[in-house]
C-alpha cells in the first residue's frame, strides 16, 4: 500500500510538473517589419521591446531591409522555431501572402502591424492595427481645404509605391479633393520611404510647375524634409507642406515653420493594441474587431503644445 501510494504521488508530482513548464511556456513573438531604416519603424521596435514583459512575452526583430523576400524567410523561421504570433508590416503585403498561410496553417497567430493585406486576402491574417491611413488622406484633404477656402495648386509625394499606406493616403486625399477647388497638379509615389526620393521628386516638381505650387501633401513628416529641403533650395516659400506620421522630425519642422500640418500615430498606443490581440487569441478569445485603429493627432502651429513630444 505505503509503495502505491509513493507511486501515485511520483505521478503526481510528475504531472504538476508538467503543468508548470507548459506554464512556463517561452511565448515568442516576432516582429517582421520592412526596414529598421524607417524611423518609424525603429521606433515601433522600441515599443515592442517596452511592453514586452507586461505580456509575458520574448520579442525578436526580422529587418526586411525592403526586400520582400527577406520576410518570407522570417516567416518560414518563425514557423520552423514555433513562434507564438507574428506582427508583420511588410515591404510588399501582395508577396508574403503565402506564406502568411503557411503560417497561419501552422498555428502561429498573424497579425499585420501598421499596414493591411490586399482587399480579398484579409483571411490570411487574424487581426491588424494600425492607423486609418484613408483618414489620413481625408484630414490632410480636409485641412488643405479651410487653408485654402478659395483653392489651391497641390502636388503629391507618394510614399513607397504599392505599400498600403501609400494607397490609402493617396486614395483618402483624391476622394476628399474631388469636386472641391483644390486642384491636384501632379502626383508621384517613391521607391522607398525615403527622404533624398522625396527630394528628388520635388525637384521635378519645381522644375514643371514652379511658383504655380502652392501647397505638398507628403506621405511622411521624413519625406517632407526632403521636400521642404528642395523648396529651400529653389527660393520657394510660403508652400504649405503636409506631412503624415507624428515623428520628432515633423513636430521640429511644424514648430519651425516650415511644415503646416503633421498628422500623427501612436506606434506606443498600436503595439499595446498588437499585444492585445494576440493575448486574447492565445486565451481562446474571439475578437471583436479583427481591426483596430489608432487615434490620429492633427499637429499644427496652434496645437503642437498641446500633445507630448514624439519620441521617435
Amino acid at each position: 500500500m505505503k509503495k502505491l501510494v509513493a507511486l501515485l504521488l511520483a505521478v503526481l508530482m510528475a504531472l504538476a510538473g508538467v503543468a508548470a513548464m507548459a506554464q512556463e511556456e517561452e511565448v515568442k513573438v516576432a516582429f517582421i517589419t520592412q526596414a529598421l531604416s524607417n524611423a518609424s519603424q525603429a521606433y515601433a521596435w522600441t515599443q515592442f521591446q517596452k511592453y514586452a514583459d507586461d505580456y509575458g512575452f520574448t520579442v525578436t526583430v526580422f529587418d526586411e531591409k525592403y526586400d520582400a523576400q527577406n520576410g518570407v524567410a522570417a516567416i518560414g523561421t518563425c514557423i520552423a522555431q514555433g513562434y507564438t504570433a507574428i506582427c508583420i508590416n511588410p515591404t510588399d503585403p501582395s508577396a508574403i501572402i503565402p506564406s502568411l498561410m503557411e503560417a497561419q496553417q501552422a498555428g502561429v497567430i498573424v497579425g499585420l502591424y501598421s499596414s493591411e493585406l490586399p482587399d480579398g486576402y484579409t483571411d490570411y491574417r487574424d487581426f491588424m492595427c494600425g492607423t486609418d491611413d484613408v483618414q489620413c488622406g481625408q484630414v490632410a484633404a480636409q485641412t488643405l481645404m479651410e487653408a485654402f477656402p478659395e483653392g489651391c495648386n497641390v502636388v503629391e509625394v507618394g510614399g513607397q509605391s504599392g505599400h498600403s499606406a501609400q494607397i490609402k493616403r493617396h486614395d483618402g486625399f483624391v476622394a476628399t479633393i474631388e469636386g472641391s477647388n483644390i486642384n491636384m497638379l501632379d502626383s508621384r509615389d517613391c521607391e522607398a520611404w525615403a527622404s533624398e526620393d522625396a527630394m528628388a521628386i520635388m525637384e521635378d516638381f519645381i522644375v514643371s510647375y514652379g511658383d504655380q505650387i502652392d501647397a505638398v501633401y507628403c506621405h511622411w513628416d521624413v519625406g517632407a524634409t526632403g521636400v521642404i529641403e528642395a523648396l529651400k533650395n529653389a527660393g520657394m516659400e510660403g508652400v504649405y507642406v503636409i506631412g503624415v506620421d507624428g515623428c520628432s522630425v515633423g513636430y521640429d519642422q511644424v514648430k519651425e515653420g516650415t511644415q503646416a500640418l503633421c498628422i500623427g500615430q501612436s506606434f506606443s498606443q498600436m503595439t499595446q493594441d498588437a499585444f492585445d490581440c494576440i493575448t486574447k487569441l492565445m486565451n481562446g478569445e474571439e475578437l471583436e474587431n479583427d481591426v483596430v485603429w489608432t487615434a490620429l493627432d492633427v499637429v499644427t502651429a496652434e496645437t503642437v503644445d498641446d500633445y507630448p513630444y514624439p519620441e521617435w
